[in-house]
């Protein structure tokens, strides 16, 4: 089998072994060769192709974060005074050292980048904000949006089940 480098390459039995793990990482082979109607040699082979070649990037738990009382979710918008390279730089290795923002992203817009924050109360959050946040490299302000409920909250894009 030729090495699959895009989403093109892949057929619908590597999409539905990514469907299905994405929905269960810890499925057995011969189960997960049962759900996408393959035996279980070549499902293993798929599935380590697929490893091998980026496609998934590994196995993890879902942490009930609730549980352990990290139910704050708030969305910050920052602004930074320089967006050349070196400053986004400073900016985007910076914020990967703070442990409560969950998520980065450089947005095109009104503001430079969107923080997904999670903390276990809105007090924490403000000291998040004002001591970590708010001093990372070339920040000249923020904005924040406080998550009231969780509607959909998956972590990721969608299913892989869609590309078919």
């Amino acid at each position: 089998m030729a090495k699959a480098q895009t989403i093109d390459d892949l057929d619908q039995f590597d999409i539905r072994i990514l469907d299905v793990l994405s929905q269960d990482g810890r499925i057995s082979v011969t189960e997960l060769s049962k759900r996408v109607g393959l035996s279980k040699t070549p499902c293993q082979a798929r599935l380590k192709r697929l490893i091998d070649e980026g496609f998934i990037l590994g196995f993890h738990a879902e942490i009930n974060l609730r549980k352990l009382g990290l139910d704050h979710v708030a969305f910050a918008e920052v602004k930074l005074s320089d967006t050349r390279e070196k400053a986004l730089e400073a900016f985007n290795s910076a914020v990967r050292r703070i442990q409560e923002v969950e998520e980065c992203h450089m947005i095109a817009g009104s503001f430079d980048y969107l923080l997904k924050v999670r903390t276990s109360d809105i007090r924490r959050y403000r000291e998040v904000l004002g001591e970590k946040i708010s001093s990372l490299p070339n920040v000249a302000n923020t904005s924040t949006f406080v998550v009231m409920q969780a509607v959909k909250d998956s972590g990721a894009a969608g299913s892989p089940a869609a590309l078919l």
